[in-house]
């Protein structure tokens, strides 16, 4: 079969199945594909009745169409990927609802998960994908993003949500070479490769690769990323197949952690092309193996297993000068900046298995998950604060100047002093760390009637971690037993409208996402709880056309110690409320849309109660919409709009994020079946705009006005 067939009837099952028809939309609005009819079965899908069976490990695990979950999810295919010039995470998230960025210090994806900051709560086939960077979507087949706190599935974090990338794997009895190239108009460009070939009847490999260099509207940013996951895929038999992956990935970028707030607390736009750092020490390197394997087992009709394994090994380095403060009213052409270096090298070792049955008892019938994951990691970490000769500490005041009189670590502050910065005299930390995780979970999905259905289940967690801390010459451990529940009731009046109410936990152990704060005081604190209470619809208006709304509240739970007796604790709490609206489908055979739309409000507690502020990156709306219409068999556009609202930059509420409004647009012209020139408009109308921050003075320039043009093609 060629891929045109192949890839449209991939696209076809899971738009059709699981009522997510994004896929199906977008590949027949680029007009680069055959229509479809008949019976579909692949080797990627094959659906069952009402059901999606998937030979890959994903975020859902059991054969679940979308409109029987109970919980807000979105997923995003390769095909949107490309049609839209996604080339980050954070192009993903701009269009989905509930979720926004955060600026991750400008050396990692950061998502604000339902109002929850998370930078850890990342999968990659499942299994987790916590060291911190920037990710890239070249290899990927579809980004599943999961709304609302849900240990059971995915264990600790997962306290707003989580996202997991589906990797492409090997198609046996396919032959195919995709490939694109591509340059924008700030002088970055990139080209990838997506090879699939047969070795013979039940074997098939996969090559996808990428190279790419980075540029955008700020000064001295640059870099240079590259990734090859070479796939093999093996039919041991009609009911067994394995998965193997190896992926070699290189990236290396500029910080920028963007522009200070004024005393009116909104961020200067007199600094807007003005960057906070130094143009050779601003950095991060990544440098990572990862190796996956995956076994899909059918022991009868109704048992299948997904076992799977994952080995991590990063190393990353990342250092930086930022401004840490700025006082517009009394020193108006003057910024302190601080800065440090820190270094990762983490190895995560990931097994995981799922066994998922399906029976009847008298009338009712189930379909059980039941899993275990053993995870061990070995993270070695490490920071050295900036230490400026002239103050012998980590801050240093200069010029607003641009650029600033710093390079290299070496400069003059405001007073006209030279100043030389070292990295090696002032340790911050250094730990090692060893964690070792058991887990054990079940689920229940209980079809009472053709229109009731419940969901029941619980994991156990078992984490330990122990921590040798360099510098105090001492070691420190702790063990933490949780059972997170999960709760689900399901209503369908049509097969295709269900409307579900839903309860779930998640916890996060005191050593945060990235193992960092057990010293101290805080190995004695239990973990941070979160609880989500969601209420939806979902409804399939067409095969091709759903809309979902759901309805939620998440708790937070945060065990401090008490301000007169440390020995004991005062449990602080918390909540964010909302809900979402999504629509996405063809409304007409020429016309694709996606929109979705958030509203969001929350408030911090103390000891003391209430406090009347917000949580920070909290914006009240969020909109976004992207119509693809097709006015030619060769020849389509697309037009898309994100909004977003103000928001406060601190849990203090003392700096804004200011509302914006950027529109985006695309343009597509098919030369031939195997050809397509396309053009991409990041920003049409040029705005200013300050899409996310990390702390007061740290806010990020949104980009200029930018064109991507690409070729698409295959052979």
């Amino acid at each position: 079969m060629e891929i045109a067939s192949w890839r449209v009837l991939g696209a076809a099952v899971i738009s059709v199945t699981i009522g997510s028809p994004m896929a199906l939309a977008q590949t027949n609005a680029g007009g680069m594909q055959d229509e479809i009819s008949g019976v579909v079965e692949l080797d990627d899908f094959v659906t069952v009745g009402r059901y999606l069976y998937t030979d890959r490990v994903n975020a859902l695990k059991s054969p679940t169409p979308v409109i029987d979950v109970p919980q807000s999810l979105s997923i995003v295919t390769a095909d949107q990927i490309k049609l839209q010039g996604f080339d980050s995470i954070g192009d993903i998230i701009n269009y989905t609802p509930g979720v926004s960025t955060s600026q991750g210090e400008g050396h990692r994806d950061s998502v604000v998960f339902r109002g929850v900051r998370s930078t850890a709560d990342f999968f990659i086939d499942g299994a987790r994908d916590d060291v911190q960077h920037y990710r890239s979507l070249y290899n990927l087949e579809q980004v599943e993003i999961l709304r609302g706190p849900n240990a059971l599935l995915f264990g600790r974090g997962g306290s707003g949500g989580i996202l997991n990338r589906v990797t492409k794997k090997g198609l046996i009895d396919a032959e195919f070479t995709e490939y694109q190239a591509r340059i924008d108009s700030f002088g970055g460009f990139g080209a990838q490769i997506d090879r699939n070939f047969a070795v013979d009847d039940n074997a098939a490999i996969r090559v996808n690769a990428f190279v790419e260099s980075l540029e955008n509207h700020r000064d001295f940013f640059g870099g240079d990323r590259l990734g090859v996951n070479p796939t093999a895929k093996v039919q041991l038999s009609e009911k067994s197949a394995v998965d193997l992956s190896y992926e070699y990935v290189d990236h290396e970028r500029f910080i920028d952690r963007g522009i200070p707030t004024g005393s009116n607390g909104r961020p200067v736009e007199a600094f807007e092309d003005t960057v906070f750092g130094d143009p050779e020490l601003n950095k991060t390197e990544l440098e990572a193996h990862l190796l996956r394997a995956s076994l899909q087992q059918d022991f009868s009709d109704n048992v299948k297993g997904n076992f799977s394994a994952f080995y991590g090994d990063y190393d990353k380095l990342y250092q930086n000068f930022y401004a840490s403060s700025y006082n517009q009213a009394l020193t108006p052409n003057q910024v302190t900046l601080d800065g440090y270096v820190d270094t990762t090298q983490r190895e995560n070792f990931v097994l995981s298995g799922n066994l998922i049955g399906e029976f009847i008892t008298d009338t009712i019938s189930h379909t059980v998950i039941f899993g275990t994951e053993i995870i061990d990691t070995s993270s070695n970490q490490d920071r050295y604060n900036s230490f400026w000769n002239t103050t012998s500490d980590d801050n240093e005041v200069f010029a607003t100047t641009r650029p600033l009189n710093v390079s290299g670590g070496v400069g003059v502050n405001a007073s006209g002093v030279p100043t030389t910065n070292s990295f090696t005299a002032d340790i911050n930390d250094d730990t090692h760390v060893g964690i070792d995780v058991f887990s054990a979970y079940i689920q229940d999905e209980i079809a009472l009637s053709p229109q009731w259905d419940v969901i029941l289940g619980a994991r156990f967690d078992s984490f330990d971690i122990n921590v040798f801390n360099v510098v105090a010459n001492e070691t420190r451990s702790r063990a933490d037993d949780e059972i997170s529940p999960r709760l689900g009731l399901l209503f369908k009046p049509e097969e295709n409208v269900s409307i579900y109410g839903s309860y779930s936990e998640s916890f996060l152990p005191r050593s945060g996402e990235q193992f960092a704060n057990i010293n101290g005081s805080n190995n004695q604190l239990d973990p941070n709880t979160f609880s989500n209470t969601e209420l939806g619809v979902k409804w399939d208006i067409s095969q091709i056309l759903n809309l979902t709304f759901s309805l939620f509240e998440i708790e937070q739970s945060s065990p401090q110690v008490a301000d007169n007796d440390p020995s004991t604790l005062d449990v602080i709490d918390s909540e964010i409320t909302g809900f979402e609206l999504q629509l996405q489908g063809k409304v007409t055979e020429n016309w694709f849309i996606s929109a979705g739309y958030s509203n969001l409000d929350g408030e911090q507690v103390k000891r003391s109660g209430a406090t009347g502020l917000c949580p920070r990156e909290l914006p009240e709306h969020m909109f976004s919409v992207w119509n693809n219409f097709q006015l030619t068999v060769e020849f389509g556009f697309g037009l898309g709009l994100t909004h977003q609202d103000t928001s406060f930059v601190n849990n203090g509420n003392s700096a804004i994020l200011p509302d914006y409004t950027r529109i985006d647009a695309a343009a597509f012209y098919d030369l031939s079946d195997e050809l397509r020139v396309q053009l991409n408009i990041e920003n049409l109308t040029d705005e200013l705009y300050f899409p996310n921050s990390h702390s007061t003075h740290q806010v990020t320039v949104g980009a200029s006005l930018n064109a991507r043009l690409s070729v698409i093609g295959r052979f």
